[in-house]
């Protein structure tokens, strides 16, 4: 993904990640790295990156997670069907 000409990297004089406060603790990692931001680094597609936050915060936000993994393979699903109609024509 294409970084905007007015993006500033405000983390990068910085030696630990900087949390933006306003992201619930689940998305973020005991490493300090949020879900968006990982989802945002490897451009993945909406449904893949949606089933790797899915997956990043299922045993953080529930006392289990079974809702969060449900999710997640539904959104893998759609991506499969997503290929499926895109490489069939």
């Amino acid at each position: 993904m294409k970084k905007s000409k007015y993006f500033y990297d405000y983390t990068r004089n910085t030696d630990s990640p900087v949390v933006d406060e306003r992201v619930p603790n689940y998305y973020i990692g005991n490493n300090g790295y949020e879900a968006r931001k990982v989802v945002s680094g490897f451009d993945l597609t909406y449904n893949v990156g949606t089933a790797v936050t899915y997956l990043l915060r299922s045993s953080r936000k529930h006392t289990t997670p079974n809702e969060c993994i449900r999710k997640a393979i539904a959104h893998l699903q759609f991506e499969l069907e997503k290929l499926d109609e895109q490489y069939s024509k």
